[in-house]
């Protein structure tokens, strides 16, 4: 009989194929024949495989992702909503709508026009803007992290993310301690979203090894900013202005030679978007 826990791992690496597939084929609706292939699975049993390392179907996580970008094109482009629902891959404006309120519970229009579902105002001399976010200083320790890296616009890090889960999953390295970390090199609102460099990662288990195409990243030890953020992971950039514009300087704290992290605090396939839970980590000196 064949090694299970082996087995459970080139599953998942052939599951890890798919998802790349998705990421690089976002405009177009996949068919079972074109993922099945990318994994080198039979057509009759790939969707039980994918949804045994995934967690959902291969149509949930495409219309996950899909809505999440939305959202960021909703927030940081003039593109009108048809347009957004277009390169969302629906059909008509009316489905886009109806499938956007039931994930983030308000139309797109109104989504836009009122900046997210908690959109972030600049502190003024009078306002109590500053305790919108609850900003900690902590001491982090040393982490060893299987990650994969990210390049382009940071909306679309999801996609690397789900194949993390499931290479986590296959291998067996994912339990209650696990930590889900996403890491962040460059300013997108000066680099070139193409030029963007990012990694998804979670943590390692004492001296598992990353399960391939994953690679070992070893974060040391560090003293870090914690700005916990709820709501959708398109509306964090508000969050990282306000970090740097309003609490930094007043902190009288400088930043470290170390890139800013994100740590994914709950489950976004089972919760809404407005309960998502993420802390910004900003190192210091």
């Amino acid at each position: 009989m064949p090694n299970k826990p082996l087995t459970l791992r080139d599953y998942a690496r052939r599951v890890q194929r798919a998802m790349a597939w998705l990421a690089a084929h976002p405009g177009r609706e996949p068919r079972l024949e074109e993922l099945a292939a990318a994994a080198a699975f039979s057509p009759c049993h790939f969707h039980r495989i994918y949804r045994l390392l995934a967690g959902e179907t291969p149509v949930e996580t495409v219309a996950r992702q899909r809505l999440s970008l939305a959202a960021a094109a909703l927030l940081k482009s003039r593109m009108p909503v048809a347009g957004v629902a277009k390169a969302a891959g629906y059909g008509s404006a009316a489905a886009f709508t109806r499938a956007f309120r039931a994930q983030f519970g308000l139309p797109p229009a109104a989504y836009r026009a009122q900046g997210g579902i908690a959109p972030v105002r600049p502190i003024t001399a009078t306002s109590e803007e500053s305790r919108m976010f609850e900003v900690t200083i902590r001491e982090q320790k040393e982490m060893r992290l299987a990650v994969l890296p990210h390049s382009g616009p940071y909306d679309t890090i999801a996609a690397r993310f789900d194949e993390l889960g499931a290479l986590a999953t296959g291998h067996g390295l994912e339990d209650e301690a696990t930590r889900w970390i996403g890491l962040y090199w460059d300013d997108p609102q000066t680099v070139p979203a193409a030029q963007l460099r990012s990694a998804a990662g979670f943590s390692l288990p004492k001296d598992a090894e990353p399960p391939a195409p994953a690679r070992l990243t070893e974060i040391p030890a560090l003293t870090v900013a914690a700005l916990r953020f709820k709501g959708p992971y398109a509306e964090l950039e508000a969050a990282y202005t306000w970090l740097y514009r309003e609490w930094l300087p007043q902190s009288g704290r400088e930043p470290a030679d170390h890139p800013a992290m994100e740590h994914y605090l709950n489950d976004c396939r089972s919760l809404p978007p407005a309960e998502w839970l993420t802390d910004i980590l900003l190192p210091l000196k």
